[in-house]
This record gives structure tokens, sequence and C-alpha cells, in this order.
């Protein structure tokens, strides 16, 4: 039996009315590892419909995958058969309710005993085998990319498998998952520029914070020693392969751990992430091989700046004195070393410029110069160094983290010193938190924080040649 097909003839400006729910018991995938002779209900859209004299065959898509339905005109009638042949269409929604068989090809089929058309497609499906060809369409109507590219929909999985395995893995350590502000009065946590809002019944700005440290912070000040978020943070900088403005960011802080503590978690969660969801350690991107396997080398940041420019961050501690060993080794054409106004930002700059895109295999970067992250603690045999690392691969930074800064004295002096920058200037410096600092002089534990791109992360491992396919609607130029 079946639900009564629409008239395809019927006039267009009379709408089909959508069915409000269908019993579903089984999912496209289970359906195809199940036995010939077992009754299902599924539900989905229609990817492939043809029919061939006295059969008519079609695919259905649900969230897991496809499977083939077939409609018989000796079970239907002529009429019926003839009506759902006409009538049915790529793109609509349709229930089935029948038993499973196995053509000679050997593929699984439902043997529709009922058929309900539950909603049509109004416009037209993207050609099978073109898929989205319009990258920016690909990008600006996702649902599209989705119905038609294994690729895509593989990736969204696999993204949901990563979140997934590593927030199970964070609380089986003994982390609590917590919320923070996105709304911020002040832009800190990172160098970075912010975006700015109005709070109309509070007529007040704020910012969208760029990072939840300093909040984090005060929840591990309060008690919970291992907390951890995952969410949306925006930076007002430019967009590229490895950048966007909206991103998700894992962050963790943990008292009583040092950085060092971190460069093994984070090492073990990461390996254990790949086991997981991909079943291998190594992972190929654009054509190059990675291998997360064993213990990452680690390289000291002044020693390798050295290396690659001959620019000793040792002996050189001031921005004119670095401008001018900039100029020294021909680096001064790049406009954007030349308007630098910060030591911190101008080290930065050379690094990504010469350093970073030579970091291929999975390496463990640390001891940065201490003007570079005003958030973080000293080495205590090197005060010129922070206890700090990244964690760098095909160039990207997929990690950054180091031992926590709780002396209130010398993190108001670094915040002040960041205040001066920013009013020479530097728009990428970080804001003062006089709450935040308020909260330090109440004590802190000593801790250890880490931030982990999540966007980057799932790119590399996916081969996606950019952020922008491992993020679901991607914000675009006009």
């Amino acid at each position: 039996m079946t639900t009564t097909p629409p008239d395809p003839s019927g006039p267009d400006d009379v709408p089909f009315a959508p069915a409000g729910r269908y019993e579903v018991d089984t999912l496209a995938a289970d359906a195809r590892e199940a036995a010939d002779g077992t009754a299902v209900r599924l539900a989905g859209r229609v990817m492939l419909w043809r029919a061939m004299g006295g059969i008519a065959f079609g695919q259905l898509q649900d969230q897991s995958g496809r499977i083939q339905f077939s409609l018989r005109k000796n079970d239907l009638g002529p009429e019926q058969f003839k009506a759902w042949a006409k009538s049915l269409a790529l793109g609509d929604f349709v229930g089935v309710r029948g038993e499973l068989w196995t053509t000679d090809k050997g593929e699984k089929t439902v043997a529709v005993a009922e058929l309900t058309l539950l909603n049509k497609a109004r416009r037209p499906m993207p050609d099978k085998w073109a898929g989205v060809a319009d990258v920016d369409l690909k990008y600006r109507k996702r649902y599209l990319d989705l119905l038609v590219n294994d690729e895509s929909r593989h990736r969204f999985h696999v993204r949901t498998q990563v979140i997934r395995t590593i927030r199970r893995y964070l609380d089986d350590h003994g982390f609590v998952e917590v919320e923070t502000p996105i709304l911020q009065a002040a832009a800190s946590g990172a160098a970075a520029r912010p975006f700015s809002t109005h709070h109309n019944a509070l007529d007040r700005d704020f910012f969208l914070r760029i990072s939840p440290e300093t909040y984090l912070k005060r929840v591990v000040a309060g008690g919970f020693d291992r907390v951890y978020e995952i969410g949306r943070n925006f930076r007002n900088e430019g967009i590229d392969s490895s950048h966007l403005q909206e991103f998700t960011m894992l962050e963790w802080y943990a008292a009583y751990w040092d950085y060092r503590d971190n460069i093994r978690f984070v090492r073990e969660l990461i390996q254990a992430t790949l086991d997981e969801v991909l079943g291998t350690r190594t992972v190929t991107f654009g054509g190059q091989t990675f291998d997360f396997d064993g213990v990452w080398p680690e390289l000291d940041y002044r020693d390798e700046v050295r290396r690659v420019t001959g620019i000793d961050l040792h002996e050189i501690r001031d921005v004119d004195r670095l401008k001018a060993a900039v100029k020294d080794h021909g680096l001064q054409g790049d406009k954007e070393l030349a308007d630098q106004v910060s030591y911190a930002g101008l080290v930065d700059l050379i690094y990504k410029k010469t350093l970073r895109p030579g970091l291929v295999q999975p390496t463990v970067l640390m001891h940065h110069p201490v003007e570079m992250v005003p958030l973080a603690r000293r080495s205590d045999d090197d005060p010129t160094r922070l206890d700090m690392f990244q964690v760098v691969v095909n160039g990207w930074e997929i990690v950054k983290a180091y031992s926590e800064l709780v002396d209130p004295v010398d993190q108001r002096a670094r915040l002040e010193e960041q205040t001066e920058l920013r009013a020479a200037g530097d728009d990428e410096t970080m804001m003062m938190e006089d709450d935040f600092i308020e909260c330090m002089e109440h004590g802190m534990p000593p801790m250890s924080g880490l931030g982990l791109g999540i966007d980057r992360f799932v790119a590399l491992i996916t081969d996606a040649p950019t952020l922008r396919d491992v993020v679901l609607f991607p914000t675009l130029r006009e």
C-alpha cells in the first residue's frame, strides 16, 4: 500500500502540504548491514530516481548515508506506479516502509510496501557529478554542498568526532567544562585586534572575546582545579587559508601544573584523538605526510630565529635595535615589519615570515622572549624568556600554552606596558583588567593553560586546504 501521490500536473501556485511527522526505526547505514527480509522504516531525501518498465529505483539519503529503494508496478497497480514515477523528484523527502532484499548486483534495497511523500523540493538539486562547482556558492549554501559532496560530509563528521573525543578525554582526566562570557569589558588573553559592540540595555560598549583565558583563570581561583571550554573566539584581523575571524578554540587550565605537564598532556590527547577518530597517528595533508607518534622534537624559539635569520634575540631586546637588525639582515623590504611599533609584534612577524613556514612535522617550539605574552610566567633560570611553548605543524600553530603568571604585581606592570604600547599605536595589545588583577590579589594557585585551535586541527587531519572547508558557515566577503 502507498499514500496517494500528488498530482504532478497540478497548478504551481497550489503548495504541497508537508507532513508533520514520520516514524523512523532504521538508519540507512544500519539497513545496509541488516539481513534480507528485515522490516524497516526509513526517511530521507531522494538522491536518485529512475523508472524502468515495471520497476522504479531510488536512493534515499539520511544522516548516515544512502540506501536504495524500489517500487514495483505489480505491487502498486499500473495507475499508482505511473503516478509515483511522474510525481517523485530529486530532492523530495520521503518515508519508506518495506522489507530488505538484495539485487543481482549485490545492492541492499528496500522493497517499498508503503511510500509517504513528506515534502517537495521546489528548486532543483545540484548535479550529482558536478556537485557545487562554485567554491563561493559552496560556502554560502553549505546545505547543497553537504547533499552532494561526500568529502564535505565526512569532514564534518570527523569534526564532531574530534570534539566528542576531546571532551571525553578531558572529562576522564578530571577536567570540568565551564562557560565564560563572549561579551567582555576588556580585550585580553591574546595579542589581537578585537570586535566591539554596544549593549543597549546597559548602555555600555563591550568586546567580543579574543580568548576566554582570564575568565577561566578566575574559575580556577574559585576552586575548580581543572577547567576547559570549547567555544567561539573573535579576532578582527586578516582572513587566509589558516585564519578566520570567527573560530573555535579549546582552552584548558590546570592548577599545580607547569608548561612541561602541558607538553606531555596535549601530546597524549592529540595522539589519543587520532587513534580514536582516524585509527592512525599518521596524517596526510596536501600530499605531505605528518607523523604524530612518539615524542615530538623540542626547539628553542630564540635559537631557531637566530639559525634562520641570523638575528640574535638573546642580545637584541628593544624594538629600535631589532629594526636595525632586520635591515642589516635584508628583511627591511617588508612594510609590515617596518610599521611595527612594539618589540613583541616585530619578533612575532619575523617568526611568522621566516621560521614558522619551515616547521613541517609536529614540533614543540619553546622558551619565547618574555615580551611576547604578558600573561605567561617567566622562567626561573632565565627571566628574559617564558615557560611557554607552541605546537607547530605544516607551518600552522595548532597549540599555544604556558605556565601562567599568578603574581599580581608583575601582572599589573606587564599590562601597563601593554597599555603604553596601545597608546603608541599597537592595536593588538592586551587591555588592562583591574578585576582580573584583583582576583589574582586574592590568590591564584600555580597553573598552566593551553589553547588548541579546533578548526586548524580538523583541517589538518581531513586534508582540507582552507579552514572554510571545516566550518559550516564561514563569514565571506560580499
